[in-house]
């Protein structure tokens, strides 16, 4: 492991863990990837809970060796002072707006529709009806925010963009078709471009 780097312990198959990586990506931060699976319980290991007690990906361990959880408080860590992160105060609040939006409001919809149907294999009738019904509501929200704007933020790629892409892209797996929300799906694939992903949709 290199003493320089910093750690990120994460699931590929979890949108929270993709996106801290779209992050260190982005701006080019050495870092060193440790996989833990979320399907085989790996994060409940004595060792991962020493890392983080919550037992939840994604975790970094800093460079110094401080560990920090949350996949957005770790994006606006490794983000501090970069163009994610607007510079005027009130984008910078709005970015924050989205990111909290994204976890109480997205996240708890696409990505729990998306591992029960792909990972449990749950039928549609085994998964609440609400979670779809919510999940719409989410993407008409998004689709009308992007009709006349090519970011959610500032008209250029912020944290907004990167948290709220990691679960859309994949909300096919959730049973979601994007060609409903028209604006949502050319900034999905507008986003995976910017961030050198291969396209989904």
């Amino acid at each position: 492991m290199n003493p320089g780097c910093i750690t990120i312990y994460g699931d590929p198959i979890s949108g929270n863990c993709m996106k801290v990586r779209f992050v260190a990506d982005r701006l080019k931060i050495p870092y060193c990837w440790i996989e833990v699976s979320v399907l085989t319980a790996e994060t409940r290991n004595p060792e991962f809970l020493a890392i983080n007690p919550a037992g939840q990906v994604p975790v970094v361990v800093l460079a110094d060796g401080r560990p920090l959880a949350q996949s957005n408080a770790i994006m606006l860590h490794l983000s501090e002072g970069s163009s994610l992160i607007p510079a005027d105060a009130y984008e910078r609040a709005i970015v924050h707006q989205w990111l909290f939006w994204e976890q109480y409001s997205h996240e708890t919809a696409i990505a729990v529709r998306r591992f029960q149907k792909t990972y449990l294999k749950r039928p549609e009738s085994e998964i609440d009806p609400s979670l779809k019904l919510k999940g719409e509501r989410a993407l008409a929200l998004m689709n009308r925010h992007l009709v006349d704007r090519s970011h959610f933020v500032a008209d250029r790629l912020t944290l907004a963009d990167i948290a709220l892409i990691a679960y859309t892209r994949w909300a096919d797996e959730a049973g979601f078709d994007l060609n409903d929300w028209p604006c949502v799906h050319k900034w999905v694939m507008r986003i995976e471009t910017e961030l050198g992903l291969q396209a989904r949709t």
